[in-house]
């Protein structure tokens, strides 16, 4: 957007000029009053005052008229007009935008400017615009009745009981929504994603640098669309689950930076796919209703089967105190990785997570 500044847009306002200011010049040169342009015309002479004064737009209609009577192209007039209502929009706009700065606060611009989510200048103006167009909405109040009073509206719930932000919330979500538009996949398969399961647990096991492409490629043949997300201030979310028309989709943002609860939390998502309904959206890290805190535990015991089971948590607990060799061992034992071990071992409080780290089984997650 041009405009910047209130010094900016008064200067707009003196210099805009209606075609009504041409049609005058133009008639002067021509030695035609506007009673004699009107009568020729075939219009009213009030029609042609508000023409002349920019409150009345010069339509198809009347350029054909102009063309006719004075000689001009109605294609000249219809532009004419065109550049001056859309300059008046812009005016009014930027007008608008500068009374948005508590709106625009809300959101943590910075860190989103950061990440080359929004580009734009640092005024009001300029980073009200990017982030209607970053949100594909024409301003605050459809993003408000857009955001939260219909697709994410359980984020605003979530958000405000626990004073978190929702706006940082609904962005982070947004911009999972704009990286899925790149990702084609096929029609969801349940049966495929269900059995792709054994293949995702090899893939926790082995680690390999490449992991997160091989996890979208497994994933996206089923018709499951899996991506990263870095996190955003306030927005405190591990991973989230939610479905785009009939494609379910699995955001992920490595959060607290440790390779068994990257993990831990794609099982999560994983089984709140498999075992839950499409209208729901999910958002771990955060509070949830009595109802999702249900779905919520169910995920859980999806991600707990998957990545290590009870069973064998009680087998290692067993075997305390536990050597870094001994963890490797049951880490091939039960096809999982050994910072799923640590982990788990450490959340039971019978070891300090520090060992993950210090024998190298915690690994920092790495995503682009």
């Amino acid at each position: 957007m041009k405009y910047k500044s209130v010094k900016d847009i008064s200067a707009a306002k003196d210099l805009i000029s209606p075609p009504g200011d041409t049609l005058l010049e133009t008639i002067g040169h021509k030695g035609i009053s506007q009673t004699e342009l009107a009568q020729r015309m075939g219009r009213p002479l009030k029609t042609i005052n508000e023409i002349i004064m920019g409150k009345t737009a010069i339509m198809p209609e009347t350029a054909l008229q102009l063309e006719r009577v004075i000689g001009i192209p109605a294609s000249f007039w219809l532009e004419r007009e065109r550049l001056y209502r859309l300059e008046l929009a812009e005016i009014k706009d930027a007008e608008s935008f500068l009374a948005s700065k508590d709106w625009v606060n809300q959101f943590p611009v910075t860190e989103m400017l950061k990440l080359s989510w929004i580009e734009c200048n640092r005024d009001t103006i300029s980073l009200t615009n990017a982030l209607l167009r970053f949100f594909s909405v024409a301003d605050q109040s459809s993003y408000d009745n857009y955001y939260q009073g219909n697709l994410y509206s359980s984020a605003f719930r979530i958000s405000e009981r626990e004073s978190k932000n929702s706006h940082a919330i609904v962005a982070w979500l947004r911009r999972g929504d704009i990286q899925a538009e790149s990702i084609d996949v096929p029609v969801f398969d349940a049966r495929k994603f269900k059995a792709a399961l054994p293949q995702f647990k090899e893939l926790m096991a082995e680690n390999p640098s490449d992991f997160f492409l091989k996890l979208q490629t497994i994933s996206a043949r089923c018709g499951v669309k899996v991506l990263f997300t870095p996190c955003l201030p306030k927005a405190p979310i591990s991973g989230a689950t939610r479905w785009q028309n009939d494609t379910p989709l699995i955001q992920l943002t490595g959060r607290y930076n440790r390779n068994d609860i990257f993990w831990f939390t794609f099982f999560h998502e994983a089984g709140h796919i498999i075992l839950h309904g499409k209208k729901d959206v999910f958002l771990e890290g955060i509070g949830h209703s009595v109802e999702k805190e249900i779905k919520e535990k169910e995920a859980d015991d999806f991600a707990i089967e998957w990545t290590l089971t009870g069973k064998e948590e009680r087998e290692i607990s067993q075997s305390m105190p536990l050597t870094a060799q001994a963890v490797s061992g049951y880490a091939k034992k039960y096809g999982t990785h050994e910072a799923l071990i640590i982990g788990r071992m450490a959340k039971l409080n019978y070891i300090h997570d520090s060992i993950g780290w210090t024998h190298g089984f915690f690994q920092k997650v790495e995503l682009k």
